[in-house]
C-alpha cells in the first residue's frame, strides 16, 4: 500500500491499486500506549485484510467506533454509516442496514471511521445452516490465570469425542473454541451440543466452570457460554482488533501455545502481521467435520 505525500494539508491519500481513501487526522493517537496512530492502524488493517475478511464476509457487521481513540467516547454501530460509499456492500436484516465486510476497501473505510472492533453475526446472510460451532469461554475475572487451563479442558473433551477444534483468544479477557463443521445441522442442534459440552465440564470441574447466566452468581468461575453462537448473535471475528490498551487482536492459537499458557495480551496489532506471515491462518488448516454421529448420541 502506497500513500501519496501531502504538503501542508493534514489529510493523507491512501492508495491501494485503483482505490483511493482520503484519511483525515492521520496522526491522531488511537492506541497511545502502543504508539499506534490512525494512519498506522489503516496500514495494519490493509495487511490483516486477507486473514480477517474471510471470517466477516457474508455476515452482518457490528462495529464499535472510537472517534478519539480507545480512551475516548465509543459507540456501537449496526446501521451502515452515512453516506455509504458505492464500494461498500450492505444488507437489510429487519429494519437495520448492515455493512457486509467483504472487501479491503470496506475494511479500510471502516478503519478510517475509527471502527476498532469487528463483531460478526454467527449466521450468514441468506444461509440458515451454520458452517462452524463455537463456544465462548468468558472469565469472571479481568485477569484469569486459569484461562488456558479452561481452554485445554474443552479441547480434551472434544478430542475424546473425535473432534478437532482450535482456540482463539477473544482479544479481551476470554477465548472462543472454533470448530468448522459440514453444513447440515441447525443452530438449535449446535446449541444442544454446546449445552452438553458445557454442562459436562461444569459438572466435572465445578470450581473452574459454570453455566450460570447471571454474572453476579458466577463468583470467580469461568462461564461457558454456549448460547452466544446463534443466529442473530455476534462474536468478534478472527483477527479483529480490540479497543484495549494493548491493541490486542482476536487470534487463533495452537494447542501447543495453550499448553505454554499464552496470554490474550501476547497477540496485538504490532506483532500479528509477522505471526500470520510465519504461521498463516491456523483456522483454515482444520477441515470441516460432521457432527451428525455425535449429535445422534446426545440425550434429546
Amino acid at each position: 500500500m502506497a500513500h501519496a505525500k501531502t504538503s501542508s494539508s493534514p489529510p493523507v491519500l491512501v492508495r491501494l491499486g485503483d482505490f483511493e481513501l482520503n484519511v483525515t487526522h492521520p496522526d491522531k493517537p488511537i492506541w497511545p500506549e502502543m504508539g499506534i496512530k490512525k494512519l498506522d492502524y489503516i496500514r495494519i488493517l490493509s495487511e490483516l485484510a486477507p486473514y480477517l475478511l474471510p471470517y466477516a464476509e457474508g455476515r452482518c457487521l457490528t462495529t464499535i467506533r472510537f472517534p478519539e481513540g480507545i480512551h475516548g467516547t465509543s459507540f456501537y454501530q449496526k446501521n451502515a454509516p452515512e453516506p455509504t460509499p458505492d464500494f461498500v456492500r450492505t444488507a437489510m436484516q429487519g429494519d437495520i442496514r448492515y455493512v457486509v465486510l467483504d472487501s479491503v476497501q470496506s475494511l479500510l473505510w471502516m478503519g478510517s471511521l475509527y471502527a476498532l472492533e469487528f463483531h460478526v453475526s454467527s449466521d450468514e446472510i441468506g444461509q440458515p445452516l451454520p458452517n462452524a460451532w463455537m463456544l465462548d469461554i468468558d472469565p469472571s475475572l479481568e485477569e484469569e490465570p486459569r484461562l488456558m487451563e479452561a481452554v485445554s479442558r474443552v479441547g480434551e473433551l472434544l478430542e475424546s469425542l473425535g473432534l478437532a477444534a482450535l482456540p482463539k483468544t477473544s482479544g479481551a479477557t476470554g477465548a472462543q473454541i472454533v470448530m468448522p463443521i459440514e453444513r447440515g445441522v441447525s443452530f438449535e442442534e449446535l446449541r444442544r451440543f454446546g449445552k452438553f459440552v458445557s454442562e459436562y465440564l461444569a459438572a466435572q470441574s465445578p470450581e473452574l466452570f459454570t453455566v450460570e447466566r447471571l454474572k453476579k452468581n458466577r463468583g470467580t468461575r469461568i462461564y461457558l457460554d454456549y448460547l452466544q453462537h446463534f443466529a442473530g448473535r455476534t462474536l468478534p471475528a478472527a483477527y479483529s482488533p480490540r479497543a484495549r490498551p494493548g491493541a490486542t487482536v482476536s487470534t487463533p492459537i495452537t494447542w501447543d501455545e495453550v499448553r505454554r499458557d499464552v496470554k490474550p495480551t501476547d497477540f496485538h496489532l504490532l506483532n500479528i502481521v509477522d505471526r500470520l506471515r510465519e504461521k498463516g491462518d491456523l483456522l483454515r488448516k482444520i477441515r470441516p467435520q460432521s457432527l451428525s454421529s455425535v449429535l445422534g448420541q446426545l440425550p434429546k
